[in-house]
């Protein structure tokens, strides 16, 4: 058989092509086969920002424009929502996300610069932060990006001090009038079911612990924390360090503020308490525990003094 010359060049460039081709399909088909992993990361939407999150008065702005290092600026949102940037003055931005806002300085700034690229960082969210006072290490404004809750607030608080008690009250920014008390104990973990949600704008305070007051003739006048929740007389004064020997034990008595701001006196019967003849009463906050002192053993016990100094100044002049 007898080809032509044309035929024979068609056949060997055929040939010759094949496989080139032949690659060229494998690493197409290789390239589909692929998990999409940097490509599909890449083509995704980004997560989509918290709506929640705008910018409000207080709130820190740092604010940078590429290339132009001279308006580098930090400034906060003033009381009316407005932020002041150089060349441009002040621009109401309260209400905006810190997208809005970049695009909202840069549009200001293309009157004054060619093509601005704005870089805009809150570095305080004091608008969409709660406030964390009271019994903790390191009272202040926080920030509550995303889900928080109540135990997060106080760790980044430092912590509850040793003096707080068992009680927070968390006061939420749509409804000032109505807080809400929460129990927790000393190791938060205790009560999860306290670890409550905490939004932008609330108020957590964490209460000192009650006080009561034990005073007059103990070995250590204090004012004791009722860290315990509760805290009975014999309590107090073990507290307190019991009563010393000249302790007026009959003339026990507890006083305590009423509703009206009036002070009332309630007499204790201590020795009868304490041979387990009377029940031991629970004192409540403020209380003031009033241990007398006797005056007959108080003054025996001057008159036994002087007798044991005058009988130590006898035997030293006795000596020869």
């Amino acid at each position: 058989m007898q080809f032509s010359q044309s035929s024979w060049q068609l056949r060997l460039g055929i040939a010759l092509l094949s496989p080139l081709l032949l690659v060229s399909a494998l690493h197409a088909q290789s390239s589909v086969d692929q998990p999409q992993s940097h490509a599909d990361a890449a083509m995704s939407p980004a997560p989509a920002s918290n709506p929640s999150l705008h910018l409000g008065p207080g709130d820190l702005v740092e604010i940078s424009v590429y290339s132009v290092p001279e308006l580098n600026t930090k400034a906060r949102v003033s009381s009316k929502g407005d932020l002041f940037f150089p060349l441009i003055g002040y621009t109401h931005v309260a209400g905006l996300s810190t997208e809005e806002a970049q695009e909202l300085v840069e549009k200001r700034l293309a009157e004054y610069l060619k093509n601005p690229q704005v870089s805009l960082f809150v570095s305080e969210y004091t608008s969409q932060g709660a406030s964390v006072l009271g019994e903790v290490n390191k009272p202040g404004v926080y920030p509550v990006l995303g889900e928080q809750r109540l135990f997060d607030l106080i760790s980044a608080a430092g912590g509850a001090t040793e003096k707080s008690g068992h009680s927070i009250t968390i006061t939420r920014r749509s409804s000032p009038d109505q807080p809400i008390v929460v129990p927790i104990s000393r190791n938060l973990t205790d009560k999860p079911e306290n670890n409550v949600p905490v939004f932008p704008g609330d108020t957590i305070i964490v209460h000192k612990a009650d006080i009561v007051y034990v005073v007059g003739d103990v070995t250590h006048p204090s004012a004791l924390l009722m860290d315990t929740g509760t805290l009975t007389v014999l309590k107090a004064l073990a507290l307190a360090g019991g009563t010393t020997r000249t302790a007026k034990l009959g003339g026990v008595k507890i006083l305590r503020k009423g509703a009206s701001g009036e002070m009332t006196e309630t007499p204790i019967e201590l020795k009868k308490i304490l041979s387990a003849k009377a029940p031991d009463p629970v004192l409540v906050a403020d209380d003031i525990l009033v241990i007398p002192s006797s005056f007959g053993k108080t003054l025996a016990g001057r008159s036994l003094e002087a007798a044991m100094q005058s009988a130590t100044l006898l035997s030293v002049m006795a000596v020869p």
